[in-house]
């Protein structure tokens, strides 16, 4: 057997397909694997072995908010690993989860007070649906099992989450999977009425009538939940119109649906609010969580739930387990640490306020590519913009491809979608790396598009 510690080699391994990378064109990167690997981070920017530095546009995977290799974090990690490295969450407790549980209700919207953990957005989102299930079932209304997710939603790629989701090529694969009773609202986006909208589209706001349909279609007793993010991430910064989310708040009340906001994205500061729903005012009957709560440096989820769900599942014998549900690693001690030091850290040093002074920044950054002729449409909002480019009309893909790999060359680390790219840079980021970003984007948005 080869002795990897000496003999290693991660370019030809990764040639040879040992290591399945996923949402990743495998074939593809074989190809090029010496190009396609990072040795380490610092702040907001990435390193090769060859020491190209890339600046992080998307924090991560909209997990690292507050850079990479922070002291601070790691040395909580690392103090938490020595006292207490794993605990059972199953009948047992300790103090890191439980404060973490007590500080994450104080910093949501009000009344969702009761913290579920889970370790991944995926997670969160099945942990929801289950909770919305159970909770119309102990209310006496076990017929309410359908659940309504939204046109281009991404909430995870556990079987819950790609059936309430509605990303297409995350869904086909799999439709003999998925859960019975799902139904999908209209997505917000209609490019002829808002192409170019500089935060919230002022157009669209009945969009949220769609569930009214779906209401008519299937009868309110048999909906449990509704799901939707806020601002939909994945799909390229799909932003809600003026008016949407209040609506649907609205609709959902008045026929006892639960609504549940997925802010895996959204959550700790990306909105320059805690949440999203405090930003938009829209106060959820859950909240799924993951991603930014520990920085990405550990994995970490959960649910905040209602004081009103809450106490429907406190009932029956008290020694009873009241909810069947739960993982390994729920709650688990070292990312409860460093969710503390990541809390501490935009607490302490105002990284909410840095947010909202760098979104206009983004916002006048970002609009000002919209005079190039092969970008067809800019969005933005909170710390975070989505822009499409005008696809060839022969190879859809081909150009947000092409980017990719030009900002690999340049000194960016892109996140492409066919040929959409999101930007959701770190929020310890300056203006001038904000600026140098989409200046640098400018170059190449014209050399793919020329």
């Amino acid at each position: 057997m080869v002795h990897l510690s000496n003999e290693f080699n991660c370019e030809d391994a990764l040639k040879d397909g040992s290591y399945w990378m996923p949402f990743t064109a495998n074939r593809h990167v074989r190809k090029q694997a010496g190009s396609r690997i990072i040795s380490s981070a610092k702040g907001a920017y990435y390193y090769t072995p060859d020491g190209k530095k890339l600046f992080d546009t998307l924090s991560g995977l909209w997990c690292t908010p507050l850079g990479h290799a922070v002291p601070r974090i790691v040395e909580a990690l690392k103090n938490q690993a020595e006292e207490l490295d794993y605990c059972s969450s199953f009948q047992m407790a300790h103090p890191v989860a439980v404060r973490l549980a007590k500080r994450l209700a104080y910093m949501a919207p009000e009344n969702l007070n009761h913290v579920f953990f889970a370790n991944s957005g995926t997670e969160a989102v099945d942990t929801a649906l289950k909770l919305a299930l159970g909770y119309h079932r102990l209310r006496g209304e076990g017929g309410r099992f359908r659940m309504i997710g939204r046109e281009r939603a991404y909430h995870g790629v556990g079987f819950g989450g790609i059936s309430v989701g509605g990303i297409v090529s995350n869904r086909k694969m799999f439709a003999a999977g998925m859960l019975n009773g799902v139904d999908h609202l209209r997505h917000t986006y209609d490019h002829s009425k808002m192409a170019f909208s500089k935060g919230q589209p002022t157009w669209g706001a009945d969009y949220a009538e769609d569930l009214e349909r779906l209401v008519a279609l299937h009868d309110a007793s048999t909906i449990a939940a509704v799901i939707v993010e806020p601002v939909q991430g994945s799909t390229g910064v799909v932003v809600p119109p003026v008016g949407y989310l209040e609506r649907l708040r609205e609709i959902c009340t008045k026929h006892g649906i639960l609504l549940i906001f997925d802010e895996v994205i959204t959550g700790f500061g990306r909105m320059g609010e805690n949440f999203a729903s405090r930003r938009f005012n829209v106060k959820p009957d859950m909240i799924t969580f993951a991603k930014a709560v520990t920085n990405g440096i550990v994995p970490m989820g959960g649910v905040l739930i209602s004081k009103d769900i809450y106490e429907t599942f406190m009932t029956g014998p008290e020694e009873a387990i009241e909810f069947a549900h739960g993982y390994t690693y729920s709650g688990h001690p070292i990312a409860a640490a460093v969710s503390h030091a990541v809390l501490d850290i935009m607490e302490e040093d105002s990284l909410l306020t840095h947010v909202r002074g760098l979104e206009p920044v983004l916002e006048k950054a970002v609009h000002s590519l919209s005079d190039l002729p092969g970008v067809r449409d800019v969005r933005n909002f909170g710390l975070t913009a989505g822009i499409d480019l005008v696809p060839e009309a022969d190879s859809p893909g081909k150009r947000g491809s092409a980017l990719f790999e030009l900002g690999m060359q340049n000194g960016l680390l892109l996140r492409c979608t066919g040929d959409t790219f999101s930007l959701a840079p770190p929020f310890i980021a300056t203006e001038e790396q904000v600026l140098d970003m989409v200046e640098t984007l400018r170059r190449l948005i014209i050399t793919v598009t020329q």
